[in-house]
């Protein structure tokens, strides 16, 4: 279980990538690989599913290396996301999520150490009191930046 949760932290971790580096897609062991959307959440944009597990970081490499190629989505970037979120022009939402007011981040529009392992598009807008907190403290930042 710790090797696990190490490697998750590794995976989650800010990440640079600049010019003349390159993005390690991972492999295609993900139940969801081959489905024509990105799975892995270390990307976003319009090609990103909207439900994403941490379990798929790193395993959905055709459909990402594919949609990244064709600009449709991004590697997601600590630094830059940090400067493109400010808290205070955010609409949280409401809390009606069943995971809200657990200490943790639901909602998929954020990334970042204070987010849940997974993901599930109906929680977006409705962690609102979780998502403020993490926000107002750094640990996540919007992911769609």
């Amino acid at each position: 279980m710790m090797k696990k949760l190490l490697l998750l932290a590794v995976l989650l971790a800010p990440s640079m990538v600049s010019a003349g580096e390159t993005i390690r897609f991972g492999d295609n062991r993900s139940r969801w690989a081959h489905d024509g959307e990105c799975d892995d959440r270390r990307f976003f944009g319009p090609g990103v599913d909207g439900d994403l597990m941490a379990e798929d970081i790193g395993h959905d490499a055709t459909d990402c290396r594919r949609l990244y190629k064709a600009g449709k989505i991004r590697f997601w970037v600590e630094s830059q996301a940090r400067a493109a979120t400010v808290c205070s022009q955010i609409r949280f939402g409401d809390n009606s999520s069943k995971w809200s007011k657990d200490g943790e981040c639901d909602d998929p529009r954020f990334e970042g150490r204070g987010m849940s392992k997974d993901l599930d598009s109906d929680d977006t807008g409705h962690d609102a009191r979780d998502c403020r907190q993490m926000c107002k403290t750094g640990m996540i930042y919007l992911r769609n930046y």
